[in-house]
């Protein structure tokens, strides 16, 4: 990773902790997506003898949900890998000093982008919680569904701008990510 202590190495660990509870997510999405498929065969199978098994009430609401938050879970992370695209044919060319600053200028922009879409996420949280919306067909309050996302942009968000401070340009290592 790109620091190794300070404010930015403990942010990246956070970061890298949390990724790991959004794989933690998307594998029981994939389980419970591997049962439901398997109820829809043994359904299959059933109906030769004129029973049926029924597949899992509420599987999209539970993967609608669950897969947003994962989704949002691995942003943190991406932003400590330096792993959002990146287009440098016009400032490979550049003296290291622009491109230093263009760089810190970037993170900047990703940091503040990040922290206004976790205001608004925020928004949609009490909004969502003041409608009391439920899910379909489980009825399941959503809005806790919104939390894991509030927070993951905001810990992107304190990454880019640690990175932006700290001045780290490129891949971890210091390569650069160069498209």
């Amino acid at each position: 990773m790109t620091g190794s202590g300070g404010v930015l190495g403990a942010l990246e660990r956070v970061a890298a902790w949390w990724a790991v509870g959004g794989g933690l997510v998307l594998l029981a999405v994939t389980l419970v997506t591997t049962v439901n498929a398997g109820a829809f065969i043994a359904d299959r199978v059933a109906g030769l003898a004129g029973a049926s098994v029924s597949a899992l009430p509420g599987y999209e609401d539970v993967v609608r949900l669950a897969t947003s938050c994962a989704a949002l879970m691995l942003f943190p992370w991406c932003q400590a890998r330096r792993g959002h695209v990146a287009v440098e044919f016009v400032v490979q060319a550049m003296p290291a000093r622009l491109r230093d600053t263009l760089d810190r200028l970037w993170l900047a922009a990703m940091a503040v982008a990040m922290a206004f879409l976790a205001g608004w996420m925020a928004v949609g949280l009490v909004e969502t919680r003041a409608d009391r919306a439920l899910s379909p067909v489980l009825g399941w309050s959503q809005w806790p569904f919104y939390a894991p996302g509030v927070v993951s942009l905001v810990l992107a968000a304190a990454v880019a701008a640690a990175q932006a401070a700290e001045g780290v340009r490129g891949a971890p290592g210091g390569a650069d990510h160069g498209t």
